[in-house]
């Protein structure tokens, strides 16, 4: 892990709520969705926010889980050094390749929000994201987070909409047609 000055103020209330959003249970979905998408192990078995960050530090399983979730190589190169920038360059490529892959930049987490542990909430929640557009692009193997509504439109005749106007809405007939016309306030 990068070396920090420790925070303090402002900018350690943050961390701390940062911090407190963190939930286990969700990490403990993704650890298994990921192993059960890439056929393998993570590297660190331990539950918790500095082990799951140590798992996905290097961006290779992160790069090879996108591979594997698009179908088709996504990333072409994973690198598979130890060097710092080339960890982050492997961190960035996701991010990357998850824009193309169809998830919003609010569900993107950042480099730093992995790579120093600054926010490992919106990591999580950029996992969540991965599994609910891998399913709407049609991945068929197992899945994480909820499905994504598909449309739904309805045409009604021109009769069926006027038939609406003629319904009484609720608070007309519980107060007796009572409005604010005429109050002054």
């Amino acid at each position: 892990m990068s070396v920090r000055a420790k925070k303090s103020g402002l900018s350690a209330d943050i961390q701390k709520k940062l911090e407190a959003k963190y939930n286990l249970d969700q990490e403990k979905q993704c650890r298994a969705w990921i192993e059960e998408v890439l056929g393998e192990p993570l590297s660190d078995q331990e539950v918790g926010m500095h082990n799951f960050a140590s798992c996905l530090k290097d961006g290779q399983v992160l790069c090879r889980l996108l591979n594997t979730l698009n179908g088709e190589t996504l990333i072409k190169k994973i690198n598979p050094q130890k060097m710092a920038f080339k960890q982050m360059e492997n961190i960035e490529q996701f991010i990357k390749g998850c824009k193309v892959f169809g998830l919003k930049d609010g569900d993107i987490f950042q480099t730093a929000d992995l790579y120093e542990v600054q926010n490992m909430s919106q990591v999580l929640l950029a996992l969540f994201a991965v599994g609910t557009v891998a399913q709407n692009n049609g991945y068929q193997g197992p899945t994480i987070g909820c499905r994504m509504a598909k449309a739904n439109p309805r045409n009604f005749s021109e009769e069926k909409m006027r038939e609406g106007d003629t319904i009484i809405g609720q608070q007309m007939s519980c107060y007796k047609g009572a409005t604010q016309a005429g109050m002054n306030i």
